[in-house]
């Protein structure tokens, strides 16, 4: 699930800095940030060291940040800033007694505006995406992803487009809930970490060597 994580990501990329035409490369993309937000959801639950999780973020987040930038000429906070908001939502809320509940639906609506202000990359959409594979179980992940993505399509805060992400979640949940003890091969740790922000600085140096001439 990394490796298609990674794959459909830098598709997406490809073809938003270089192919804006070609629609397909966009919709294949629809793909990865599902799956981020899920893996994000599974290393939660299985790190052994939250606080070493939330500094790699961190690292991964501000050295994609001017590659990022420079890459898509644009200043938002990039995706990974929404993966570390989400996890320190995920150690609070459970932190929280379950009787204080409306406590638990204020803080996330808190940190759901603050990916908002910040103009973090997703925004409330992923934060929310987030809380629904930490706590939906089986297919309702699926009918809840497409209610979120539904709604903010509805309310303009999303293209059409991102109606295909809801493939991601199908695919997730046959896989956790049909074959559960099917397991594939992972990429090495330090091409999993090192991908986000080194294909964009890459495609970053392309983009900007053809602004100046010097491609």
């Amino acid at each position: 699930m990394q490796w298609l994580a990674m794959i459909t990501m830098l598709i997406d990329h490809l073809g938003y800095a270089f192919f804006s035409d070609e629609r397909y490369m966009r919709i294949i993309g629809r793909i990865a940030f599902p799956i981020y937000c899920y893996l994000l959801v599974v290393g939660y639950r299985h790190t052994r060291n939250v606080n070493k999780y939330l500094i790699r973020l961190m690292v991964i987040a501000l050295l994609s940040q001017f590659p990022f930038m420079f890459a898509f000429n644009i200043t938002n906070l990039n995706v990974v800033f929404t993966l570390l908001i989400g996890l320190l939502l995920m150690i609070l809320l459970d932190r929280i007694p379950s009787r204080l509940f409306p406590i638990s639906i204020l803080l996330a609506a808190a940190f759901s505006l603050l990916a908002e202000v910040l103009h973090t990359d997703y925004g409330a959409y992923g934060i929310l995406l987030i809380l629904i594979y930490r706590y939906m179980p089986g297919y309702m992940m699926v009918l809840a992803h497409f209610a979120l993505t539904l709604i903010f399509i509805l309310t303009g805060h999303m293209s059409l487009i991102q109606v295909y992400s809801i493939f991601s979640t199908l695919l997730i949940t046959a896989s956790t809930e049909l074959r559960p003890d099917v397991r594939f091969a992972a990429p090495p740790r330090w091409l999993w970490r090192a991908f986000y922000p080194a294909h964009l600085a890459v495609i970053a140096i392309i983009v900007q060597g053809s602004i100046h001439g010097y491609f």
